[in-house]
């Protein structure tokens, strides 16, 4: 199931191109063009983010958040024009979980989604903690990655970018937030690091089982995810 995002923005060109990134992106997004309808909605839907403007009709951004913070934990993304330090700190004070200014990038949008999301959301597992897509299976716990019945060696590196990348299988994924998620945030080497693990993945994976599983994502990064069969011409 894709996550559902509620933006609640009363700029409606700003909304909608928003909206249409977001899918793009493979969210569900429902839209609200004033405070209270974006309460009622944040309230009675069943949301992993909103997404919400400060200046808003009705009801502003900072209302509607202090009233959603009595009933729910829902991430929170404040988007507005004001850049001030108090309003930032007001918001972050009132339960947002992050703000971003307007004009904005939409990739850094996506970013602070996706970082959100993942702070509020564990990687979905099956019951016995193994990590499977396809043919390929992982159990962290042992530290084991097979391919149908055959062991897979891996560095402790590889290991743990394979495991990110599926711990978000079917997500693409940034080279950054790998850089990130799996070198951490004080990494000091060459910034071509992912690529060259990433070569290493496919070399002991892709290459040498027949599969193609680990995707590149021309000027973002990667996904893994199974490659969809060829039907007949």
């Amino acid at each position: 199931m894709p996550d559902k995002i509620l933006l609640v923005e009363d700029e409606e060109k700003l909304a909608r191109m928003v909206e249409l990134e977001l899918c793009y992106e493979g969210y569900e997004v429902d839209k609200a063009f004033d405070g209270r309808a974006g309460l009622e909605l944040a309230l009675s839907g069943n949301y992993h983010l909103v997404l919400l403007d400060i200046m808003l009709p009705a009801l502003n951004g900072m209302e509607v958040l202090r009233r959603l913070r009595k009933e729910s934990e829902v991430p929170v993304i404040m988007l507005t024009a004001r850049d001030s330090v108090m309003d930032k700190v007001s918001g972050l004070d009132s339960g947002a979980d992050d703000y971003i200014t307007k004009p904005f990038a939409i990739e850094e949008l996506l970013a602070r989604i996706r970082n959100a999301l993942r702070n509020h959301t564990p990687p979905e597992e099956p019951e016995n903690g193994t990590l499977t897509l396809g043919r390929l299976s992982m159990d962290p716990e042992c530290h084991e990655v097979r391919v149908d019945s055959t062991p897979v060696e891996l560095t402790r590196r590889e290991f743990d970018l394979l495991r990110y990348l599926l711990e978000n299988k079917g997500k693409v994924i940034p080279r950054e937030v790998l850089l990130d998620q799996v070198w951490g945030y004080n990494f000091v080497g060459e910034t071509n690091a992912v690529d060259v693990y990433i070569r290493f993945l496919r070399s002991k994976l892709d290459e040498e089982f027949g599969m193609k599983l680990i995707h590149t994502v021309r000027g973002v990064g990667y996904v893994i995810k199974e490659e969809e069969p060829c039907g007949p011409k």
